[in-house]
């Protein structure tokens, strides 16, 4: 079916034109490069792999449940229009919800494909060209699996959030070649991290959990590449160039922040939209959900070397300021870690099955044809 068909809200126009600017590099010098960045660009070929493959896409899903998502996370939790709800109302709004958030991943992903060839194309250094190309691949690969979930598992779409989208074209407009790095892989990528992980951490669901561990496989290398690139090229900056990436940094996480709510989803239920905004900054889970949101951004802004005053306070009225001290390396090699031990553990569970069946047969055999075996 058609995407179109399957839009929660009018998208708009089906094609969104963002005029580029700046210029391609190339670079002559092919025996040359950073030796970590390198490594990185290995290890980002040999981890590449197949949605459709590695994934089990005959896991069932409830479309009225695909999260296994609890009463207190939705928004409408606790309020007049709470009591309202029948139980199939309430599926209703978890299938919205669910669509919701998997939309603006699904979007996302289309921006961080978009965004890693601009990289590719405008990025001085060959090491960092080559990294970017795997990197491309990665994204394009993320945007066909949650499209194939919400496509095939869903059944419904929610148009880009005016928020992302904003940021999405602020990167992509910008003719300073660092420009994408920073709005992509630190900024969007590093909140979707940090959403994708907290869904992956708390769903029951083992297709979602599926797909969300993988992605943040690939997700921890790509956050890395950024990390790598951004503190070299920042040492050398002045103190003006520094201060205006920082008022972009402090725009774009008060554009994340803003995206969340989710107040499409409400709206589509008949709320006003004023109230419905309310309703979302009123919700306990949501302040604490936004709070963790920027576990993963802000402390790889502080590693590559944005942390003036303004962006700290920015910071500090955000209530996220403490969040500077993460571990960031830490947080990275634990993604990598679910998603080998998930592919492990699926693994050794097919084996079983596997060898219990092989079992089976050869008692079969024994009995000979059209004996049942008790």
């Amino acid at each position: 079916m058609p995407t179109y068909d399957l839009y929660a809200k009018d998208p708009g126009d089906s094609l969104w034109q963002v005029p580029a600017t700046g210029a391609a590099r190339f670079n002559w010098e092919y025996d040359d490069g950073r030796d970590r960045l390198l490594a990185l660009y290995q290890k980002g070929k040999d981890k590449q792999w197949d949605g459709q493959k590695r994934i089990d896409w005959h896991l069932e899903v409830d479309p009225y449940d695909p999260l296994g998502t609890p009463d207190e996370a939705l928004s409408l939790y606790g309020s007049k229009y709470w009591a309202k709800l029948t139980e199939k109302d309430k599926g209703e709004l978890r299938m919205h919800y669910a669509s919701w958030q998997f939309s603006q991943f699904l979007h996302g992903e289309q921006g961080a494909m978009i965004c890693a060839a601009r990289i590719v194309e405008s990025v001085p250094d060959l090491d960092a060209k080559f990294y970017s190309a795997t990197q491309t691949m990665d994204e394009a690969r993320h945007a066909e699996i949650y499209g194939r979930f919400l496509h095939e598992k869903i059944g419904m779409l929610y148009p880009i959030n005016d928020n992302l989208q904003a940021l999405l074209g602020d990167t992509l407009r910008d003719s300073r070649w660092d420009m994408p790095y920073l709005g992509m892989q630190v900024l969007i990528e590093g909140l979707a991290l940090a959403a994708f992980g907290m869904i992956r951490d708390t769903t029951d669901k083992p297709l979602p959990q599926q797909i969300l561990a993988y992605v943040m496989q690939d997700e921890a290398r790509h956050v890395a590449f950024g990390r790598m690139a951004l503190r070299d090229y920042y040492k050398q900056l002045t103190d003006a160039e520094l201060r205006e990436r920082e008022e972009f940094v402090i725009e774009g996480c008060y554009l994340m922040r803003d995206r969340l709510r989710g107040v499409e989803v409400l709206e589509n239920f008949g709320i006003p939209t004023a109230e419905a905004e309310e309703l979302s900054e009123r919700s306990e889970f949501l302040q604490l959900f936004r709070k963790l949101l920027f576990s993963r951004i802000v402390p790889c802004v502080k590693d590559i070397g944005l942390w003036g005053k303004r962006l700290q306070q920015a910071y500090v009225d955000m209530g996220v300021l403490e969040l500077g001290d993460s571990n960031l390396d830490l947080l990275m090699a634990q993604d990598e870690e679910i998603a080998e031990r998930l592919d492990a553990e699926r693994f050794a569970v097919e084996e079983r099955e596997r060898v219990a069946e092989v079992d089976e047969t050869i008692r079969a055999g024994e009995y000979g044809p059209g004996t049942s075996v008790q």
